[in-house]
């Protein structure tokens, strides 16, 4: 027997000395009197952080107790895939938050809370959420302009909101000590725990009783279909697409010189307004009145002089087609000795502050000139309104600044926008700079002897617009969600014509799955036609859908047998698929023999 707990979430304010402090569900595991043989594992992240820690234990004496602990939701960032099998696998979940952290709960409320109900959907796992901490005391801000957040505290109506909106059991934990670690929330915890535990035999027991209802007369034994073939995705090579377009330098329409003009630093201005709103300053993408911060004004005044004249030198362009770079003069010698590492910190996500640091103390032996750079970047990734305080700068605090937040701002917009696509009547704007980064044919289309590479409008055929705007989501912010089976078929269709390999599996992987989620009677009234499908994927040169179908209609044979398109299979296929079927002939041969001496023997059979 065995409980798996997933727990999501920090339930500290993020102070030095909270740090210091046990964690929820670490303080329960080590204070329950119901739990031992407690032995915890660390799994490390792509920047070596921790990313979950997983715990194992024995509850009730004889009951095998998995908790995972996500302090961070880096989870759900990646697929939903992913985060619903974690909550469909879960016994209990569990959700954390600080009652001082309102922006951390914000973020979950309307980011994750969606994702968690979506995952929730198909299960029936309690969920139990845990505000914790006791509510800093405050005076509420009167302004006017700012009456819809007037206290940082998250309250206990927020959290019921939150509690109704998933079906979750809320509980409020002012401090972690004995009683709300050991008796509040593990109380709760632990009659879940039961209920798990209960429902669990029952359905065992169920089963046994039916196993011993055929003990007299067993019919042929069905052996299980063979396994699908396991298609395994690809790991996101995102900063590495940005980084690589920093390195290269195709497409730049921004550079960067000293003050003697002698040296120059090429850019983009897509990439650079997608982590800052100094940049968007700057580049008149936002005016001062947009920013509203009076310190980013001043810092982009001070930083940074657009220039135009004669007196430059030329760069050299990578394609005729490319507009000429916008000029500008880094005035602080100190800030542009560091401008290269600084540009590489930024197009790799902006995440790794631990090496900029390192990188401008290599090159600023002086420390006052060091933490004068470092506060100047600080200023560029702040966001206006906010204090810059040095805590924000650790790694833990510094997020992601383009994935599904940055970049997701300019996509489908005419902001910056260098070409025009010309699909179905319609014109979708995009960047250059991004469509080169991350797809190699139009890189290779944008930059070579092609008619594209001189040309604003781009003429798109043989896709519709939806799925080229899907498609264009997705070289954006790395991630897609299709509509439907059809859709997806679609979007893989295009993925293969611009060869975006990744997408392609992400598109293989959502028709998988949506197919496997079907029930029988739904698989045999859909008017999506699998065979259809298996026809495009072979087309396409998708050899692991294309090799999923075949074993899927093999082990559907009953169902797609009765349908006409079976007859579009050919011998090859058919050949397969009759090898493979499911179930076989020779059990429906043995089924069909033991129906017969059921009915000679006259004996009333308890499963026919």
């Amino acid at each position: 027997r065995s409980v798996n707990i997933v727990a999501f979430g920090n339930e500290r304010d993020g102070l030095p000395e909270d740090n210091q402090q046990q964690s929820l569900i670490q303080g329960y595991l080590g204070r329950s009197a119901v739990i031992s043989h407690i032995d915890s594992s660390l799994s490390a992240g792509q920047v070596g952080n921790p990313v979950f820690t997983e715990y194992q234990a024995c509850a009730f004496g004889n009951v095998r107790l998995v908790v995972h602990d996500f302090p961070v939701w880096d989870v759900f960032d990646s697929d939903w895939y992913t985060s619903r099998t974690l909550i469909g696998g879960a016994d209990i979940v569990v959700i954390k938050y600080s009652v001082n952290d309102k922006a951390s709960f914000q973020e979950l409320k309307d980011t994750y809370a969606p994702m968690i109900k979506k995952a929730l959907n198909h299960g029936s796992s309690p969920v139990i959420i845990s505000a914790v901490g006791a509510r800093k005391s405050e005076v509420p801000c009167t302004c006017p302009l700012c009456s819809s957040d007037r206290r940082s505290c998250v309250t206990t109506s927020d959290g019921v909101q939150l509690s109704k909106e998933l079906g979750a059991t809320y509980l409020e934990l002012h401090t972690l000590n004995d009683f709300y670690i050991q008796k509040y929330f593990g109380g709760v915890l632990e009659y879940f725990m039961i209920q798990s535990l209960n429902q669990k035999s029952s359905d065992k027991m169920k089963k046994r009783k039916k196993m011993q209802k055929c003990h007299r007369l067993q019919p042929p034994q069905l052996e299980q279909p063979e396994k699908m073939p396991i298609l395994k995705g690809e790991a996101s090579h995102y900063d590495a697409d940005l980084h690589n377009l920093l390195c290269c330098c195709q497409c730049a329409d921004v550079a960067f010189y000293s003050e003697d003009l002698t040296r120059v630093v090429e850019a983009h201005k897509i990439i650079l307004c997608s982590v800052s709103h100094l940049f968007m300053l700057l580049f008149e993408v936002k005016s001062p009145a947009d920013i509203r911060d009076a310190s980013i004004v001043r810092m982009a005044q001070n930083l940074f002089a657009v220039e135009s004249g004669a007196a430059f030198p030329s760069v050299p362009r990578a394609s005729p087609g490319c507009i000429p770079p916008l000029r500008v003069v880094v005035k602080d010698s100190a800030f542009w000795f560091c401008l290269q590492d600084i540009l590489h910190f930024i197009y790799t996500g902006a995440f790794q502050w631990e090496q900029l640091e390192e990188d401008v103390k290599k090159k600023l032996k002086d420390p006052e000139r060091i933490e004068h750079v470092l506060e100047k970047v600080k200023c560029i990734l702040k966001t206006p309104g906010k204090m810059n305080s040095a805590k924000d700068s650790r790694p833990q605090k510094i997020k992601r600044l383009y994935n599904n937040t940055s970049l997701r701002l300019f996509f489908n917009t005419p902001i910056l926008a260098d070409v025009i696509f010309k699909i179905q009547g319609s014109s979708v704007p995009a960047h250059r700079a991004v469509l080169v980064a991350r797809c190699e044919v139009m890189a290779a289309m944008f930059n070579g002897n092609y008619m594209e590479s001189n040309s604003i409008l781009v003429p798109v055929h043989g896709v519709s617009k939806d799925t080229f705007l899907c498609f264009l989501e997705y070289l954006y912010t790395d991630s897609c969600c299709p509509a439907s089976i059809l859709q997806a078929m679609s979007l893989l269709i295009c993925a293969e014509m611009y060869q975006v390999v990744r997408l392609q599996h992400i598109c293989e992987l959502y028709i998988i799955t949506q197919l496997q989620s079907m029930p029988s009677r739904e698989l045999a009234s859909t008017s999506i036609s699998i065979v259809s499908l298996l026809k495009k994927a072979k087309f396409h040169n998708s050899d692991c859908l294309s090799t999923w179908l075949l074993h899927f209609i093999a082990t559907n044979y009953l169902i797609f047998s009765q349908k006409p398109e079976f007859e579009d299979l050919s011998v090859e296929e058919r050949n397969f698929v009759e090898m493979h079927r499911w179930p076989s002939s020779l059990y429906l041969k043995q089924l069909a023999e033991y129906r017969n001496y059921v009915h000679t023997q006259k004996c009333h059979c308890t499963i026919m």
